[in-house]
């Protein structure tokens, strides 16, 4: 596992950590991703996507593309920890089933790499992003919108992603002051 890297102050101690943070919005078909930098109280974008998989090709294949993209991912930006959210249940439960099986694949690839996994509750980022739990997701697109500023969103699971990887920051922050 990578080390965050530090950045030296100008009375030569450290200043901040600076610490690359993967947000995963889980899917079967879709899984979004988003790499931000936090620094201090900053946030910056990294890079953000979308992993389709093949929805003709049986479950295991699937399951194959997504753990190989993320491999890529995981390889090309070399992030210190990861976030993703966790399942909410839905009306249809081969549905949710097959979101369950992405997510756990999803899991073990960032588990397979040595990356801290934070969860978050799909409510718990909306209120962390936005400030209610019921936000809409273009208020979610939005505000990443105004936090990243310039960032170009591949698509709604790239900024939830992202909103994944910000709510870790913000989180792991408060619980570094507590």
């Amino acid at each position: 596992m990578r080390r965050p890297s530090t950045a030296l102050g100008t009375n030569g101690t450290f200043a901040s950590i600076m610490t690359l943070i993967l947000g995963i919005d889980p899917g079967l078909g879709t899984t979004g991703w988003g790499v931000i930098r936090y620094q201090g109280n900053r946030l910056s974008h990294i890079a953000n996507g979308q992993i389709r998989t093949n929805a003709k090709a049986p479950l295991p294949s699937r399951l194959l593309e997504l753990d190989t993209a993320l491999a890529a991912i995981v390889t090309d930006y070399r992030p210190d920890a990861a976030a993703i959210e966790e399942i909410y249940v839905n009306k249809n439960p081969q549905t949710t089933l097959k979101l369950v099986q992405a997510r756990g694949g999803l899991m073990l690839s960032l588990a397979r790499a040595g990356l801290s996994v934070g969860e978050y509750a799909p409510r718990l980022i909306k209120k962390a992003i936005v400030g209610t739990g019921a936000a809409e997701k273009v208020q979610i697109d939005a505000m990443v919108q105004r936090l990243l500023p310039g960032v170009q969103i591949a698509g709604p699971d790239a900024a939830d992603a992202l909103a994944v990887a910000i709510t870790h920051a913000h989180l792991a922050a408060f619980e570094k002051l507590r």
